[in-house]
């Protein structure tokens, strides 16, 4: 047996689970269209922005290591390829939104224009057939793209040869000015219009970075899992360290783009930029910006600054679970106020994440199933494995 052979046979328990957890989320769904179809239609946007965001943000971290020429990262590649993979499957959930045009979107709302002049001015690209062209371009990108990758990925594992690794890192320094463009105007599209008189200039690349960093961690989390299980064996505390350092500078970035866009609306005093942190300034609103500070920026600064704790599955482990819980309140913080002006959280919420993450995770272990984890072809797999510092 070639002794970088190693596959993944995903447990029969396991797929039981997630179908298990699919269910719940259809269950709470179905409840919640019956019982309060705005609520069902704010989970129903969260959940897909959440899971498609860490999809395409794996898919940047993967084209960044073949464009960096990154030796230490090459064993693990099928990981960010894996959740990739996730994008057609969103594609499908973004496209049936439309459905739920009017309860999450106010500038969807018919003869709108004819009472708000700013939205009238704006209705030459808020408006519904132009918003779902554009969803149909940006998927049809990723999809190509990422499917694309996918394709020289696998040919390089079974034919070799330095061409595909050339093709793979020129192809990715096209993927990533797409998903850089596409991207943030997507998170303008599918979260800034929510507040449609609202208007900040950072939000976009914000949005960008929050993507990249969550995705970093999901893929550090299925690295560790997936070594845990007995793949993945040659993963060491380097590797560790290395990942952790993604996170703590995605982090600090993060942080920076949110002290930034604050201080300078908070400096400018432009109501149309201003009424954005008026609507979020009291009750539990109020507390997740402070919270959100402290999951997704202060903890991962805190605990992976240190050489000690970065290169620690003890200590990396809990940020990582901490930080997804950070993604899902920052979308939290930015949805709530703008669809439903209240802070819910119950059943609803709890059983919509947890479908989306069982149809997630059954997506990326299936993918992760049908090639071998480790890339045997690849140029820099040496390097990878007896990576040491």
């Amino acid at each position: 047996m070639d002794k970088f052979e190693d596959r993944l046979v995903v447990p029969q328990k396991f797929k039981l689970l997630m179908f298990g957890l699919i269910g719940i989320g259809i269950i709470s769904l179905v409840a919640g269209f019956v019982t309060n179809p705005d609520r069902a239609w704010a989970n129903y946007l969260l959940n897909n922005y959440y899971f498609v965001s860490l999809a395409i943000g794996a898919a940047f971290f993967g084209a960044i290591q073949y464009i960096s020429q990154s030796g230490w990262s090459a064993a693990f590649k099928r990981v960010p390829e894996a959740m990739a993979s996730y994008v057609p499957v969103a594609a499908i959930f973004f496209l049936l939104m439309y459905f739920g045009m009017h309860s999450l979107f106010h500038w969807s709302h018919e003869g709108i224009t004819t009472t708000d002049a700013l939205l009238a001015h704006k209705a030459p690209y808020l408006n519904v057939p132009f918003f779902f062209i554009r969803v149909a371009l940006f998927f049809g990108l990723w999809i190509f793209m990422i499917r694309l990758l996918r394709k020289i990925s696998l040919r390089e594992d079974a034919e070799g040869g330095m061409t595909h690794f050339y093709n793979s890192e020129k192809y990715s320094k096209v993927i990533i000015f797409i998903i850089a463009i596409s991207f943030t105007l997507f998170a303008i599209d599918m979260i800034m219009s929510l507040q449609p008189h609202w208007y900040s200039a950072l939000f976009a690349a914000k949005s960008f970075i929050a993507a990249f960093l969550h995705a970093a961690t999901v893929i550090t989390l299925i690295v560790i899992i997936l070594n845990k299980v007995g793949h993945y064996t040659m993963l060491n505390r380097s590797h560790l360290h290395d990942f952790s350092r993604y996170i703590f500078m995605l982090a600090i970035i993060w942080g920076y783009f949110n002290f930034v866009e604050f201080m300078l609306i908070w400096y400018g005093n432009i109501p149309e930029e201003t009424v954005f942190y008026v609507n979020r300034s009291n009750g539990a609103f109020g507390v997740l910006f402070f919270a959100n500070i402290i999951i997704n920026w202060f903890i991962p600064f805190l605990f992976l600054m240190p050489r000690m704790t970065s290169r620690s599955k003890v200590f990396l482990l809990p940020v990582i679970v901490i930080m997804m819980v950070g993604q899902y309140t920052e979308l939290y913080y930015y949805i709530w106020p703008s669809v439903l002006h209240e802070a819910k959280f119950g059943i609803l919420e709890i059983g919509t994440y947890l479908g989306f993450l069982g149809l997630f995770a059954l997506v990326v272990s299936t993918t992760l199933s049908k090639a071998n984890l480790i890339p045997k072809n690849h140029p820099y797999l040496e390097e990878s494995i007896y990576h040491q510092f």
